[in-house]
């Protein structure tokens, strides 16, 4: 069998308030292959969240190892952290993190300037990404001048700019209208299956999280066995 991309074994993690002691994450094993969408649900304090976070290298972890491409992120440096999350990770947030005085292009190019790419490669690399959303013609324009689904779709574009190893989303649709939730969703659904890319989504939306193709469940810190979305459920 082919090696997993990302395999996280007897993660736990808990946060410390004074002198208590608050599990968030207990004793997390899960593989992940290349290519997969999976969707990470829960109620609200599950540890969703902070398990997509600690696969992301944005969040430490007390005890495990998360092994991505064969680097355990786990005994990083900060340093070395930041470099390995600016090649391998694209980040999609519920409320898009664009800023405002950029236009669509600028803020898709953003990730780029952290590589050695020359001006006129990274417009080409960031108009590139814009055409896969289909956001060619909104270019030029800034967050205000858009829509919450094309803001969404702008930070997308965003996230795949660097062709990274994986695409965290959490909440991606959270902020958004049906229709522009279903446009989003259909969008990752696009990139996972033509592009290959690895997407791992944090969702409370049943409906969002039936387009991926993996839902794994939290509950208070545990995680609980795979099932796969039903086909007749995705997008």
């Amino acid at each position: 069998m082919a090696t997993p991309l990302i395999s996280i074994r007897h993660l736990s993690k808990a946060y410390r308030r004074g002198t208590q002691i608050i599990p968030v994450l207990v004793d997390i094993s899960l593989d992940i292959d290349a290519g997969e969408f999976l969707a990470l649900v829960g109620p609200s304090g599950s540890g969703k969240s902070t398990l997509l976070n600690c696969i992301a290298g944005i969040d430490t972890v007390d005890a495990g190892e998360i092994l991505i491409g064969g680097t355990d992120i786990v005994t990083l440096s900060e340093s070395a952290l930041a470099a390995w999350r600016s090649r391998h990770v694209g980040f999609v947030f519920q409320f898009y993190n664009l800023i405002p005085v950029l236009s669509a292009q600028e803020n898709v190019e953003l990730p780029l300037l952290l590589t050695h790419l020359s001006a006129r490669q990274r417009r080409e690399h960031a108009a590139a990404a814009l055409a896969a959303v289909n956001l060619s013609d909104r270019a030029d324009h800034r967050p205000g001048q858009l829509s919450g689904g094309q803001q969404q779709r702008v930070a997308i574009a965003r996230a795949i700019v660097t062709d990274p190893t994986i695409v965290v989303a959490d909440e991606p649709t959270g902020d958004l209208d049906r229709q522009a939730a279903d446009d989003v969703l259909a969008l990752l659904d696009r990139l996972n299956d033509e592009l290959g890319k690895t997407i791992i989504m944090v969702t409370h939306d049943p409906r969002a999280a039936a387009a991926a193709r993996i839902i794994r469940q939290l509950d208070k810190g545990e995680l609980h066995v795979a099932h796969p979305a039903h086909p007749e459920e995705r997008l």
